[in-house]
């Protein structure tokens, strides 16, 4: 297999990382230069990891991801237990790299991967389009800022150092801040504001989430040409169906990285594995669920149900991996489940983790377009919501079923296994109320996006091709036209309109049907040719030729932005880790943009933990701009108060350090 091969001594290329970043510091930040800067920065963070996976004898942008994360990890545990900055972070992963380097030059895992590597210079291509639809920085973004700010600038770093809340806890999906932590050292290298690297890293990680989804594809189907299929349809599902860029644009932020890097880095690993067990793919899979479930918790338990179906299909069906598949899975999930003991505290403290009745209510009214409701304790997905993500996702529904006609293989038993794994959770009235206690609602509704889409429609287009021969090319080129008319895709908040509910229900009692069927023909249909990656990129070319047409950023402005000259003071006159005390917006912003801490931000932003309690501070935050009661900053700690004079028309007596038109800066006497 590819990422197993032996051969001659070599340097790997992600050496030339550092001469890279070198001549970037050389140009302007702002534009390409920018833009050099960070993908030089984000290489050289990953290129430990290369050298640790070269040692091992592995190669493939999948494995440098497993270790350059994985390096991190200990690298900023250091960090927090000595309390220093995150520069010491950077001094471990140096370390680290050396003394992997005269091992990874000693064993070199077989020839270049040139299919990999131009994979990933599409990819950086499609990252220099990405740049173009980065609007404003809004929603979640604002929170995962405000953690890298601290991480950026404070010395003296521990575990809670980053959280939003001087008196408040750790969030139970981002306690141990690994992706902050790279994307602050990114910041570092890059000579680059933390703002400018949220912005603008979903242009350096594009490269990666493309050779990592290639590569997932390679390693199930065992053909370039379907992994190619696979990443067509990834990326016109994932970037391109939205428009303004999709969850592509998103890449900087923790829980889109988990879904659309880590995930295929892990599969890559996992089907590896399963051909060739050994100690060091076993490593890099407990590496990876570690990784996974630090970056974003939730992803590591949608994850596994995933890969449980996955090996339960397989086993009926085939009958084969049936020690190295329990092995894979104890590999990537045992570690992490160490990890997890540690989170599961903080977890049993939010109030989403078995809710209360009244909590309950106020979910299930939150999401009720996308449920469907009997009682308070009987309610699951609606079907609609599954169907959502435009043609691709229509035809890779509908194409399930076709996996019964390749039953033995690999890919056949992921397909069925794990869609009807995902679905029997989302679509049961029955099963979706004990899941969602476990990880909140707002998290189960989620699962729905792991359904193994884009490997359904390379699958289906494998078999097709076999089926129709070259028939298949005018086929894809036509339903694509026909499904991207019919169904463009409903990727706004909430649910609108929502897609066919019939193909979900095709995929889910079809796949059944599909194992039964499997069962009983027992043969191989399938083709693994041009074809199928010819016929993939036909049906994916109108979708593209809608994304192209509406790239842009999905927003300009954000109407609670604070003014360049309020920036300028918070991070001129307050000091790090100050306490400053504003209304829920404005607090919002000003910890993402200055290295301080707030007294209260919009509770949908901050975990509803006993700790943090956000609509406690919600309520102080309305009684103090209603009242003038300067008690309430006292029991916040607060030293400084920002007033939005468009809102709110109140002097507090404190001396004025700024004022522009819409905003007034006070910092509390001596």
């Amino acid at each position: 297999m590819w990422a197993l091969r032996r051969g001659v001594s070599g340097a790997p290329i992600l050496l030339l990382s550092l001469p890279l970043l070198g001549v970037a510091r050389l140009l302007p930040a702002y534009g390409g230069g920018l833009w050099l800067r960070l993908v030089g920065a984000s290489l050289v963070l990953f290129l430990p990891g290369a050298l640790v996976a070269r040692a091992l004898r592995l190669r493939g942008a999948s494995a440098t991801v497993a270790w350059g994360l994985g390096a991190l990890g200990p690298a900023l545990l250091v960090v927090f237990v000595v309390h220093s900055s995150i520069w010491l972070a950077l001094a471990v992963l140096g370390a680290i790299g050396l003394v992997a380097l005269p091992f990874g030059l000693r064993v070199v895992s077989g020839p270049p991967a040139w299919d990999t590597l131009l994979v990933a210079f599409a990819g950086l291509a499609f990252g220099v389009a990405l740049w173009h639809v980065a609007g404003a920085i809004q929603g979640d973004a604002l929170f995962h800022l405000g953690r890298v700010r601290k991480l950026d600038a404070f010395g003296d770093l521990h575990v809670r150092s980053v959280d939003e809340f001087v008196d408040g806890g750790l969030h139970p999906g981002y306690a141990f801040p690994l992706w902050h932590a790279f994307l602050a050292l990114v910041a570092k290298l890059a000579g680059a504001d933390p703002t400018q690297v949220m912005l603008h890293e979903p242009s350096a990680v594009a490269p990666v989430a493309f050779a990592v989804v290639y590569e997932a594809g390679v390693a199930l189907f065992r053909s370039t040409w379907t992994g190619a299929a696979v990443l067509a349809a990834s990326v016109s599902s994932a970037a391109l169906a939205a428009g303004s860029g999709g969850s592509y644009a998103l890449l900087g932020q923790p829980g889109t990285l988990d879904r659309y890097v880590l995930v295929p880095a892990a599969l890559t690993l996992f089907f590896l594995f399963l051909r060739h067990p050994g100690w060091g793919l076993g490593l890099s899979l407990a590496a990876m669920g570690v990784e996974i479930l630090l970056v974003h918790a939730s992803t590591a338990v949608f994850l596994g149900i995933l890969l449980v179906g996955f090996v339960a299909a397989r086993a009926l069906l085939a009958r084969t991996d049936l020690r190295s598949a329990p092995t894979a899975l104890a590999a990537l999930f045992v570690p992490a489940g160490a990890a997890l003991a540690w989170l599961l505290p903080i977890v049993r403290e939010t109030a989403s983790h078995s809710p209360s009745p009244r909590e309950l209510h106020v979910s299930l009214a939150r999401y009720a377009d996308e449920l469907h409701i009997d009682s308070l304790h009987r309610y699951a997905l609606r079907p609609e919501v599954v169907s959502r993500g435009g043609a691709v996702a229509v035809a890779a529904l509908v194409l399930v079923p076709l996996a019964a006609l390749a039953a033995r293989q690999r890919w056949a038993a992921f397909v069925l296994g794990g869609s009807i794994a995902v679905l029997g959770i989302e679509l049961l009235v029955w099963v979706f109320p004990h899941f969602a206690d476990a990880v909140s609602i707002s998290q189960a509704r989620r699962l729905a996006g792991f359904v193994p889409l884009a490997f359904a429609l390379a699958g289906g287009a494998a078999v097709l091709a076999r089926l129709l021969g070259l028939l298949a090319l005018p086929l894809g080129l036509g339903a694509g036209i026909a499904l991207q008319l019919a169904f463009p895709g409903d990727f706004g908040p909430g649910l609108q309109k929502g897609g066919p509910a019939a193909v979900t229900w095709i995929a889910a009692l079809g796949g059944l049907a599909a194992v039964a069927v499997g069962l009983w023909l027992g043969r191989r249909i399938e083709a693994r040719n041009w074809l199928v990656a010819a016929a993939v990129l036909l049906f994916c070319a109108p979708i593209a030729v809608h994304g192209f047409r509406h790239w842009s950023p999905a927003r300009l402005d954000d109407p609670y932005a604070l003014t360049s000259g309020l920036r300028h003071a918070l991070e001129r006159e307050v000091p790090k880790r100050s306490v400053v005390f504003s209304d829920l917006e404005t607090s919002y912003r000003i910890a993402a943009y200055a290295p301080v801490y707030v007294a209260a931000a919009p509770p949908a932003h901050v975990a509803d933990t006993a700790a943090n309690r956000p609509y406690s501070r919600r309520i102080s935050v309305l009684r103090f701009f209603r009242t003038g009661d300067l008690s309430i900053l006292d029991r916040y700690r607060a030293g400084w108060l920002v007033v939005d004079r468009r809102r709110f028309h109140l002097k507090p007596g404190w001396p004025l350090v700024y004022e522009d038109d819409r905003f007034a800066l006070y910092h509390r006497p001596a």
